[in-house]
């Protein structure tokens, strides 16, 4: 009876094995399908968009696992929408970065995060690396001096603030800091504080209108209504197909939006002199250097609170309403009367988009100057590429319920928006016209920008 009882065992054993190992291989392989699919992109801002696109591949992945009652290799993801998703998917998107900013951001988002230790070494070393030059720092200090002291100068380069410590949460606002006071006697007879803004306004403007002939000369048909005002373009009322029904729920259901009122929307995005005009009124907060060197780029490295105090300072200086457009101006405005997947077409084009496989002039560095690629059929310039624009809407996990009238979606006490775009930093997949994002409204991004609106009455 003995003889038979081990052989029995053995066959039984070899068996359970035999499936175990079946189920496992299955596994792995319907595993390995879903990480093949996966689209994540290095420099993804926050990784959140990828997240999203991603979700039901990596549900079908947990599904398998639960059916066979093994552990499969995982994705990389947490489940959907949970703080420890956000910040794994975060962290990989910046963890090979060699930009201190990306840290930076990381430390704002998540000032006790699991990988807060390493992002406060990597930004230690990275601004020691950055102070080893000193003599680098003294020459072009020089050659600003001399530059400041001809009659032709170029626009003044703000000067760096130093670096801020992280917030204590991403949902805590915080009022950004107002630029450092100057010590200056006052002249006997001082001018009225209005006058003084006004005055130095106009003459950033001055200054952002001799350095890109683009900017300073508007068209017949723009509207420019201060000097230091960004040009508008007025748009006509109509409607559009609005998202697109793909495997990014965040998109969907496509539906159509009627917007019957008139308005009119910013042909570039906001410049850095045009943001530094407001800088000069003591209306908006100074910004590194480090991302906003140019004149004529795109500001960046802001947040949707930043984007406020600047539109609240421009209705000020031009008496007209200033706002952030709603997320429907916005693709109504990106796609000019298309219902393609990009502006142009079906099929990425080179050279049309500022992004970073969507073909020359591009640098890894930072986006390009404002007007730099083809405007699309309204006449707007880079709505798709360059930075992520911020936008008045209330983040909302789809388009399910939403307004089809155009105007803002929005809830009370807010802590997350829309921004629309993509930037410099992504791939031709983030420059549909559909694309959508979010961001905390209190966070800055140094791929985050913005463009502005005003009604047209």
């Amino acid at each position: 009876m003995r003889r038979l009882v081990l052989p029995v065992c053995l066959l039984i054993s070899l068996g359970l094995t035999s499936t175990l190992r079946s189920a496992v291989q299955a596994a792995h392989e319907r595993s390995a399908a879903v990480r093949v699919q996966l689209r994540f992109e290095p420099q993804d801002p926050g990784g959140y968009a990828s997240a999203h696109r991603t979700h039901e591949r990596i549900t079908a992945a947990s599904a398998t696992r639960q059916r066979y009652g093994v552990e499969i290799v995982r994705v990389g993801l947490m489940p959907k929408d949970t703080s420890q998703e956000y910040e794994i998917t975060f962290w990989n998107s910046i963890k090979d970065s060699q930009y201190a900013s990306d840290y930076e951001a990381y430390l704002k988002a998540y000032p006790n995060g699991r990988f807060a230790p390493l992002a406060q070494a990597r930004l230690t070393r990275l601004r020691a690396e950055a102070s080893k030059s000193p003599a680098a720092s003294a020459t072009s200090a020089t050659s600003t001096m001399h530059a400041a002291s001809s009659p032709a100068a170029a626009a003044p380069t703000p000067t760096p603030t130093p670096a801020s410590a992280p917030a204590p949460t991403p949902q805590a606002k915080t009022t950004p800091p107002p630029p450092a006071a100057q010590t200056k006697t006052a002249p006997a007879s001082a001018p009225p504080a209005a006058a003084t803004a006004t005055a130095t306004a106009a003459a950033a403007a001055a200054v952002a209108a001799k350095a890109n002939p683009a900017i300073s000369k508007p068209g017949p048909h723009d509207i420019q209504d201060c000097p230091s005002c960004p040009v508008l373009i007025a748009v006509t009322p109509g409607n559009f197909t609005m998202g697109i029904d793909n495997d990014d729920a965040s998109e969907r259901p496509a539906h159509r939006v009627t917007i019957s009122h008139s308005y009119a929307l910013a042909k570039y995005a906001v410049t850095v002199a045009q943001w530094n005009a407001c800088v000069a009124a003591s209306a908006c907060p100074r910004l590194s250097n480090e991302n906003n060197a140019s004149p004529n780029a795109p500001v960046r490295d802001l947040s949707w609170d930043d984007a406020q105090q600047y539109v609240k300072w421009l209705s000020k200086v031009s008496g007209k309403p200033y706002r952030l457009p709603t997320e429907a101006e916005w693709e109504y405005a990106a796609r000019a009367g298309t219902e393609t997947r990009y502006w142009w077409g079906n099929d990425m084009r080179k050279g049309t988009a500022n992004c970073k496989d969507c073909g020359p002039p591009w640098h890894a560095e930072a986006p390009n100057d404002v007007g730099s690629f083809p405007a699309n059929a309204f006449g707007f310039y880079d709505m798709a590429g360059g930075v992520w624009e911020w936008t008045s809407d209330c983040w909302h996990n789809s388009y399910k319920n939403a307004p089809n009238d155009g105007h803002s979606w929005d809830e009370p006490n807010c802590q997350t928006r829309v921004i629309r775009g993509g930037s410099w930093r992504d791939g031709a997949g983030y420059m549909l016209a559909a694309t959508r994002f979010k961001y905390d409204s209190s966070v800055r991004y140094e791929a985050n920008g913005f463009r502005v609106a005003r009604d047209m009455k």
